[in-house]
Parts: structure tokens; C-alpha cells; sequence
């Protein structure tokens, strides 16, 4: 069964040795050769690797008289990093709801260290819920 673009990004991305052949073309294309060398397996082994990467749509080959370079094609990022973005606003939103419970927490904590301050808790507060006045 052909799974979605999507599910063959993150299928190729799952594999330690496919990341590391990404890390190394995002330094820029390169051939076959030398993408190989860091790796202890055979060459028949790193061209399926590459295929897997080149179905999923993650790198591309291209052919220069008898050099092969392959390098990174971005649109598949692109559709993995809008994926992802509905996540990291998700992760943005948590993050800010936590730092404002944070600073609630320690306005709570000088109003006990100091009577004066209690005047400054109440204004933070009514600050954060948005009652201020004029």
C-alpha cells in the first residue's frame, strides 16, 4: 500500500544512518562516494539508502557525465516543518500560559516578603486579567 508523501518523509527520516546521509548534504551535494566513506557497509546498501531518501522526495540525484552528485531537495522539509508547525504553536501557547502562572507565583511570593509590595501584587494581577483602570 503507497503511503502518503508525509508518512514516507518521517518513514525515511526514522533511520540513524538516512539522517546522517541528510546531515552531510545539507554541507552541499556530493557524490555517492563520498557519502558512503564515514559508513561501514557496502555501497549497494547506501544506494538503498539513498532510494529511500530520493522516494521520499528528501534528496535528489542528478547525473554529470560519470560523477552522481546527490543533494537535499526542500520541499519535502517544507511539508514536514508545516506539520510540525501546528505543534510548536500548540508548544508556544503552553509555554506562555506557564510564564504567566510563573510570574503570578512569584508576585505571591514578594507580596509575603514584603507589605509593600502587596499593592504591586494586586496591579500584576489585575494586569494579567486585563481589569485594569484608566
Amino acid at each position: 500500500m503507497p503511503l502518503d508523501p508525509l508518512s514516507s518523509t518521517f518513514a525515511a527520516l526514522a533511520d540513524p544512518t538516512r539522517r546522517a546521509i541528510l546531515a552531510r548534504l545539507a554541507l552541499g551535494e556530493t557524490s555517492v562516494m563520498e557519502l558512503a566513506k564515514p559508513f561501514d557497509m557496502s555501497l549497494p546498501a547506501i544506494s538503498k539508502h539513498l532510494k529511500v531518501l530520493e522516494h521520499a522526495g528528501l534528496i535528489s540525484r542528478g547525473r554529470e557525465a560519470q560523477w552522481r552528485p546527490c543533494r537535499i531537495a526542500p520541499a519535502s522539509f517544507k511539508q514536514v516543518d508545516g506539520w510540525l508547525g501546528n505543534f510548536r504553536r500548540f508548544w508556544d501557547e503552553s509555554f506562555n500560559r506557564l510564564d504567566g502562572l510563573l510570574e503570578e507565583m512569584k508576585a505571591e511570593e514578594a507580596a509575603k516578603a514584603s507589605p509593600r509590595s502587596q499593592r504591586k501584587v494586586r496591579v500584576t494581577k489585575e494586569k494579567q486579567r486585563g481589569r485594569t483602570r484608566g
